[in-house]
């Protein structure tokens, strides 16, 4: 089948093995050995989705999927159903199984945004009840337990205690006739419990001998005290097996009637754990996912200018003589791809760094038709993309650069590589013959297999028009190829209104035509893949042939693409271009893989001039591409360096908004801070005058204190810093003379007019003290300086003198302090008994200055009582009622002469 032989072709195989080692089960290991591919579009979509999602879970702390305890059971299942008997280790393996698919489902419940990965977890029954019988039955070492039935511990009691019995005889018979033993030692063989004779002793010990040593010197003897016991403990084990089997029965029985969940927990358990190795190893290859690419709507196909005259003519005899195909909607994008292979090989083997290559392909292209030099990697080519599009097609991400965009393959069919057959008689153009022909069969059965489902909708008049043209065309097709000229025709008459529908196939080939005569092996070549161009979407294929190289300026579906050849170190740069043609280098790689100078010398002389010529062309085309890719490469370069740039910058200009914000918020706390400290001194203060005998003087020490406060809480009121001490230089300081721009030495002082001579180099020069600076900028004092100073402080100190003889001494004012001493509580008495308590406590109150009278409102009637007795006191110099916070209308204030 060529499918399996072109993943054989492809190393499929091996790929598979690289992924088996990142599963974590040995039924993952399994299924990816066996990695199938699959038939629709819609199941990779649901595989590649089970990879994304648990990719993500991967990348995530703590996210990551646990197989711990998940063993294949597949078998185990098989068995319970056939009414077999499971071993202690199967059943124990079961309950793990269980409880591992249990932790997994648990992991995937408590993720976000996983909705494949929850519907597949929904779908796990994990029978915890079945799980706690098999531990209550089943010990860590896989043995029934004691706790499995009564009936089973009671029997190994009694064996217990039988044994003990058996170890007791047989212990005072080794200490009795420890000359006729052999070592002092109880044994068994054959199940019954014996002791170690001498041979020439045996008659010491009667009893049945089990069996002797290799030398014969030694043996074991069973004596007749035990034989009875022995026979009792052998019945008792019986017993005890006939038990263990039935509770592995049972457990056997349960494990049956649930297997077709178990069988299901099994397959969901394997599928992520696929899915877990395909993210692991994607990971691990830096790819990315693909993201497939449909097929547009039907369209004309493109007109090439050079045929356009004979397209009019060939319009006039036919009315639909145009192909309606269906492109893609985009691109092929596959940027930076590697070979898989490769890299395992480069990171495991050590081998040689990978090159990736450039994949861009038109919607419309058909066919890439790929030259160049031998050992320059064209093969290569084919197979990174041969296994980009089976890995893709089988959910696995593609170890490309992002964006990955190709098709969906229904078939991936190569013909790579040579299939030479002693054995069959088939030579290196035979075998290539007959896989190619496999694949034109292949896409054969897909085209009549989708044109069949066409066939089932209604036929129009349209399509039986068509009919004759179809004909037509099976008969053109059958007509011979070769012709004794080598000529490229046009396409043959195409397919009318896209009635027979192009498999979506890519088929790979490999030195197309090659192994038989070149002018033949070319038209076969040119004949086959404009065959392919209708028959497949797409096609890639490597030559030597330079007839296939002007196929892209005969046909728009054609396009060329070229192994790059470095002419300077006369090696392949393994880099693809696309749209030049390449050079095939035979000449140069035989010279560089050691064949005789002369021979190839000899061998340039027989090479046509037009092939010079259009090699010289295509040298200077690949160097001019190289200039321009260096070029955009530097552009490219620039382009980061600025954007790195600007990032730096916008990063500064944050981090110093961000301090900015933070010095703001540190000065708000230190205000706050501040603010809270004084109310805090504040409040101490008026508690010491509330709480204890207060004074006026005690008043006005609280004062001071206030100032105090504000003094060290407010800016405004604190001292500016003190100026730093002035320059004076001094002979052999270095000092900087600013209008000169030169550092100089000091050779002396400043005399009377404040000159100094200084001198810089060989140079002398005498310079004023007000025309230098220190080296860390400071100026020194001139008098000029100094007297201006001390006059503005004489006239600040004649200001001040001036306002304080101009500003009268003013009293201090009333601190009116309320505390418990200087307060009356009138409240509830009648006017005559009130004007007593206010006499008593004015009289009490004249150190304090103050009095508060608390009448309350009621009425009003006290408060009237009390203002008249209060206006008529001599004491009293005036009344007011006091402030809302205070007590508002309920209480009045007297204060005292």
């Amino acid at each position: 089948m060529i499918q399996a032989e072109t993943l054989e072709l492809l190393e499929w195989p091996r790929l598979c093995q690289h992924l088996a080692t990142f599963a974590a089960t040995k039924l993952g290991v399994a299924a990816a050995l066996d990695l199938a591919i699959p038939a629709t579009q819609a199941q990779t979509a649901e595989l590649l989705a089970q990879t994304q999602e648990t990719y993500q879970l991967e990348s995530r702390a703590g996210g990551a999927l646990s197989f711990e305890g998940i063993q294949d059971i597949g078998t185990s299942l098989q068995r319970a159903e056939l009414q077999g008997l499971l071993s202690g280790e199967e059943l124990l393996a079961i309950a793990t199984t269980l409880a591992g698919a249990r932790q997994l489902r648990r992991i995937i419940d408590s993720q976000a945004d996983v909705p494949t990965l929850k519907e597949l977890a929904a779908q796990l029954r994990t029978y915890p009840e079945l799980e706690q019988e098999i531990h209550r039955c089943i010990d860590d070492r896989a043995q029934v337990a004691d706790r499995a039935t009564p009936k089973l511990a009671g029997i190994r009691v009694q064996m217990r205690q039988l044994r003990d019995r058996i170890y007791q005889i047989l212990q005072g018979i080794l200490q009795r006739q420890s000359n006729a033993v052999q070592e002092q030692l109880i044994t068994q063989r054959s199940g019954r419990f014996v002791i170690p004779v001498k041979a020439p002793q045996k008659d010491a010990i009667p009893g049945i001998v089990h069996d002797s040593s290799a030398s014969g010197a030694t043996l074991y003897v069973e004596p007749h005290n035990t034989v009875n016991l022995n026979n009792q403990m052998r019945q008792l084990l019986r017993q005890e097996q006939a038990e263990e089997e039935a509770v592995r029965r049972a457990l056997t029985e349960q494990v049956a009637a649930v297997k077709p969940d178990l069988d299901r927990l099994v397959v969901v358990v394997t599928t992520l754990d696929l899915a877990a190795a395909k993210a692991r190893y994607s990971y691990w290859l830096q790819a990315n996912p693909p993201k497939f690419i449909e097929l547009g709507e039907p369209e004309l196909a493109p007109k090439n200018p050079e045929t356009e005259d004979e397209e009019k003519e060939d319009e006039e005899n036919s009315e639909n003589s145009q192909l309606l195909i269906r492109n893609l909607r985009s691109q092929i994008t596959l940027r930076q791809l590697r070979h898989p292979l490769l890299v395992w090989q480069q990171q495991h083997e050590q081998g040689f760094p990978v090159v990736p290559v450039d994949l861009t392909i038109g919607p419309h292209i058909r066919v890439v038709a790929i030259t160049g030099p031998n050992t320059g990697g064209k093969t290569v080519t084919l197979k990174t993309l041969g296994l980009a599009a089976l890995m893709a097609k089988a959910g696995m991400f593609v170890a490309a650069r992002e964006p990955v965009e190709l098709p969906w393959f229904d078939n991936i069919l190569a013909d790579i590589g040579d299939e030479q057959s002693l054995q069959q008689s088939l030579s290196t153009f035979s075998g290539h013959i007959r896989r190619i022909s496999r694949i034109l069969e292949v896409l054969q059965n897909k085209s009549q297999a989708q044109g069949e489902e066409k066939s089932n909708l209604p036929i129009t008049n349209s399509q039986q028009q068509d009919e004759e043209a179809t004909d037509t065309q099976n008969t053109v097709s059958a007509l011979p190829i070769l012709k004794p000229k080598l000529q490229i025709p046009k396409p043959q008459i195409p397919i009318t209104n896209s009635q027979l529908p192009i498999p979506k196939s890519l088929v790979l080939l490999d030195e197309v035509g090659a192994g038989t005569d070149p002018s033949e092996g070319s038209a076969l070549a040119i004949a086959l893949l404009q065959y392919l161009a209708q028959h497949s979407l797409l096609t890639v294929a490597t030559t030597h042939f330079g007839e296939l190289k002007a196929l892209k300026y005969q046909d728009s579906r054609f396009e060329n693409a070229s192994v790059e050849f470095d002419d300077n170190s006369m090696q392949p740069t393994y880099r693809l271009l696309w749209g030049i043609p390449g050079r095939s280098n035979a000449l140069t790689i035989a010279k560089r893989l050691g064949l005789l100078a002369s021979i190839v010398e000899e061998a340039q002389t027989y090479v046509g001039g037009a092939s010079q010529d259009v090699n010289q062309v295509i040298a200077g085309l690949e160097a001019q591409r190289r200039k321009q890719e260096t070029k955009a490469r530097e552009a490219t370069q620039l382009l980061h360096q600025t954007e790195k740039l600007h990032r730096e910058v916008s990063q500064k200009a944050a981090a110093l908004q961000e301090r900015e914000r933070e010095l703001k918020i540190a000065q708000e706390v230190a205000v706050n801070e501040a603010i809270g400290s004084a109310k805090s001194e504040i409040a101490q203060i008026i508690r010491r005058l509330q709480s204890g005998n207060q004074t006026a003087q005690n008043a006005q020490q609280a004062t001071e204190t206030l100032n105090q406060i504000s003094q060290k809480h407010l800016p405004s009121r604190q001292q500016p810093a003190k100026p730093k001490p002035s320059f004076m230089p001094k002979v052999g300081d270095r000092i900087r003379i600013p209008s000169l721009g030169q550092t100089a030495e000091v050779l002396s002082g400043p005399d009377a007019n404040e000159e100094l001579s200084v001198r810089f180099g060989i140079m002398k020069m005498t310079v004023k003290l007000g025309e230098i600076e220190s080296l860390d900028g400071q100026k020194p004092e001139t008098k000029a300086q100094l007297a201006k100073v001390a006059a503005q402080a004489q006239a600040l100190a004649t200001a001040k003198a001036k306002q304080a003889a101009a500003e009268a001494p003013k009293p201090n004012p009333e601190i009116a302090i309320r505390t418990a001493n200087n307060s009356i509580d009138l409240r509830g008495a009648r006017v005559s008994d009130a004007e007593i308590e206010i006499d008593r406590a004015l009289s009490k109150a004249v150190e304090y200055g103050v009095l508060w009278i608390i009448h309350g409102k009621g009425t009003g009637q006290l408060r009237r009582g009390v203002h008249e007795f209060l206006a008529n006191h001599p004491q009293v110099s005036r009344f007011e009622l006091a402030s809302q916070k205070e007590g508002g209308g309920g209480v009045t204030i007297a204060y005292l002469h």
